[in-house]
């Protein structure tokens, strides 16, 4: 029995022409099947695969049909995430999809889940990401701050999303931990941030993000161990394809 994650599948069964860019880079070539055989060859029914958002290239529930019937089919129980480009799920339809999944998908939003004796929290987060403006050596000089403006404000109604979930386990005698979000826990201008002070706070042990794919952004924000907290990027592509296991 242990405890997986990985971000960003982006599938695309029904939605095939929305993923044509995607399909250029060599990592995406196929990595539909290289992940349904790793998961194959890694998990089984008693394990845990959080997946941390970026399901589906879907608009709707019904363009997502396949996609989500293929993480249905993946071994283990799977818990879902938000990610930016989730339009199928509304924050305010969380507990709609989870009775209507029930038994075969788990959403976490504004809720919690349980793994022995841990307390499984998240939210889709959200972190500014430019437009950024640099000098000739490649130095951020300047960015939008009207755009900035506006990500602080997104930013806050994630952290009070953020807290109610780690709330509704703390309610329920819960005090260990394991923080996922989907978009990175600082931009590339931050050291901390509010979801890094949150952590801090309630003491998660580990923090798993996604959303930073493509070489160019692996380093966009933390990794390793941060004033006791450890931080942990789980996109598909940095992983190559293959969960991580985060606890036995």
């Amino acid at each position: 029995m242990s405890l997986y994650a990985i971000g960003d599948l982006h599938l695309h069964f029904e939605t095939p022409l929305k993923a044509q860019a995607q399909r250029k880079e060599r990592v995406w070539k196929n990595h539909e099947e290289k992940f349904r055989k790793n998961c194959a060859a890694l998990l089984t029914d008693e394990d845990t695969l959080v997946l941390l958002g970026d399901h589906s290239w879907g608009r709707s529930l019904a363009e997502c049909g396949e996609d989500l019937r293929y993480i249905e089919a993946l071994p283990g129980r799977k818990i879902l995430c938000r990610g930016n480009h989730d339009m199928f799920w509304d924050a305010g339809r969380t507990e709609q999809l989870n009775a209507q999944f029930a038994g075969r998908l788990s959403f976490l939003q504004n809720n919690y889940f349980t793994y022995r004796d841990y307390a499984l929290v998240g939210t889709k987060g959200f972190t500014f990401e430019g437009p950024f403006w640099l000098n000739a050596r490649g130095r951020i000089v300047g960015w939008d701050e009207k755009n900035e403006e506006h990500a602080r404000k997104l930013v806050e109604r994630e952290l009070q999303r953020l807290r109610q979930s780690f709330e509704a386990a703390r309610a329920e005698g819960l005090r260990k931990y394991i923080m996922f979000l989907h978009y990175p826990p600082t931009s590339i201008l931050e050291d901390e941030s509010g979801f890094t002070a949150m952590a801090e706070e309630y003491g998660a042990e580990q923090v798993i993000y996604a959303h930073s794919h493509g070489e160019a952004r692996f380093r966009d924000s933390i990794h390793g161990e941060k004033n006791g907290v450890f931080y942990r990027l789980v996109s598909g592509d940095y992983l190559n394809w293959q969960p991580v296991k985060l606890l036995d």
